[in-house]
């Protein structure tokens, strides 16, 4: 099947042809008729199997010209990155009409998107937060929304808008057509689903934790963190095919000593990515890398949901994840669109418990891969890898009982035992002259 075989219209196909688009992908193939017949839709694919594409494309198709200044699209997503890969999206397929999308998004000043939502606008990307309080403030009345999409909804569940996303739902107007697209099914997604949903039809491109077919998966026993260092050096140093790498490390701390450790030898062809970089070096950082000028970047799994780079040769786990829809979501950035791609998890022995829960999870074993050797395995330890001394619970030591006690002086000596008096001065001349003082008859 091909999109012209879908009943698109001429500025949509236009606009596909342009970016090289022919034949849908699963979930795009799957959702298009189910959303086009206005029923609620709860889509469950991979990352990477073209979600953005299955709910845009049919909403677009039936999108009409109106002078409504309010949204009558909601998008709702969890990251920065996220609104931004959607906006883009939007706006290509929309190259031929003249319908608007305004991204807004926490971590910048949020006058100018209050100034841009009032200009008005046909679709809203946002992350929960930042739209609710844009909402509050008077600046975006969402009174018009005839379609909400919540994509990437267990990640924005696990970011903590839970509060928001059931806020927002409860202020949009009854009458509306719901679509979720989700990599897995949790029972917080399914609470979401039962309350604000109307009979939601179930459209799923692969079961959940499937992997991805063209991504070749594999692990090395590694012991340590430094030893990790330098086998992903001796990678990136002696593989030429690894042109467009991302790295995982499951921590911000994790992730800035790497770079710190990497950084002598790769010091102008790498960036590092997490929630503590400020949004202008989040972007500027994936900016260089999709051009080209970073061969490959640092990230943690916030990345794993918020970007969308095409032509990602290599992902390479650091740490192996604890979660396994982690890794799912993690190895989804290779492989996609129908090219091949390379996994690369590195494996200690306190994570093995790690790897054989993601691939229970998954139905199928990681091919291992012999240890170079070449690199040098370290015997130093980081901080968190030291062994950990037990400390054996003592019995306290036992107080004894407190009673009230008496008062906290002693009885004064009788020479201490002054009173204050008054003392006249015949009394003072008496006492110093032994008879009375007399200043001696008054002259007449």
């Amino acid at each position: 099947m091909s999109f012209r075989s879908l009943n698109i219209n001429t500025p949509l196909l236009n606009a596909l042809d342009e970016m090289g688009l022919e034949t849908p992908t699963a979930i795009q193939e799957k959702s298009f008729s189910v959303i086009m017949s206005g029923r609620d839709v709860c889509g469950i694919a991979q990352t990477g199997t073209g979600k953005t594409f299955a709910y845009l494309v049919p909403i677009l198709r039936q999108m009409k010209f109106t002078k409504e200044k309010n949204p009558s699209v909601l998008i709702l997503v969890p990251t920065r990155e996220l609104v931004a890969q959607v906006v883009e999206a939007s706006n290509k397929l929309n190259a031929y009409t003249s319908f608007k999308t305004i991204g807004v998004f926490g971590g910048v000043n949020m006058n100018p998107q209050m100034e841009a939502v009032k200009e008005g606008a046909n679709i809203i990307v946002a992350t929960p937060g930042r739209l609710y309080d844009i909402v509050l403030s008077g600046a975006l009345k969402l009174k018009s929304v005839k379609k909400l999409v919540i994509d990437e909804v267990d990640e924005m569940l696990n970011l903590g808008f839970k509060v928001q996303l059931n806020n927002i739902l409860d202020l949009l107007p009854p009458k509306r057509q719901n679509l979720l697209f989700s990599a897995t099914l949790s029972p917080e997604v399914e609470e979401i689903m039962d309350t604000h949903f109307e009979f939601p039809e179930r459209v799923e491109a692969a079961p959940a934790g499937t992997p991805v077919e063209n991504i070749l998966q594999l692990y090395y026993g590694v012991p340590n963190f430094y030893t990790k260092v330098n086998l992903l050096e001796y990678l990136l140093s002696n593989d030429e095919s690894m042109n467009k790498v991302l790295v995982f490390a499951s921590t911000k701390k994790m992730a800035d000593e790497l770079f710190e450790a990497l950084l002598p030898k790769f010091e102008n062809q790498m960036g590092v990515m997490h929630a503590n970089k400020d949004q202008k070096y989040r972007f500027n950082t994936v900016n260089q890398f999709k051009e080209g000028t970073y061969r490959f970047i640092i990230a943690t799994d916030l990345v794993a949901r918020g970007i969308d780079i095409e032509g990602v040769s290599h992902v390479i786990n650091f740490d192996t994840p604890d979660v396994p829809a982690s890794y799912i979501h993690r190895i989804g950035r290779t492989g996609r669109a129908d090219k091949k791609g390379v996994a690369i998890t590195f494996t200690s022995p306190a994570e093995t418990a790690n790897k054989e829960a993601i691939e229970a999870s998954m139905g199928q074993s990681i091919e291992k891969v012999e240890f170079p050797a070449e690199v040098t395995i370290e015997t130093r330890l980081t901080e968190d890898e030291m062994p950990k001394i037990p400390v054996k619970n003592l019995p306290s030591a036992k107080l004894p009982k407190w009673e009230p006690g008496g008062p906290a002086f002693h009885e004064k000596k009788a020479k201490n035992k002054k009173v204050n008096r008054k003392i006249s001065h015949a009394d003072k001349m008496r006492v110093k002259y032994g008879k009375p003082k007399t200043r001696g008859a008054k002259k007449k």
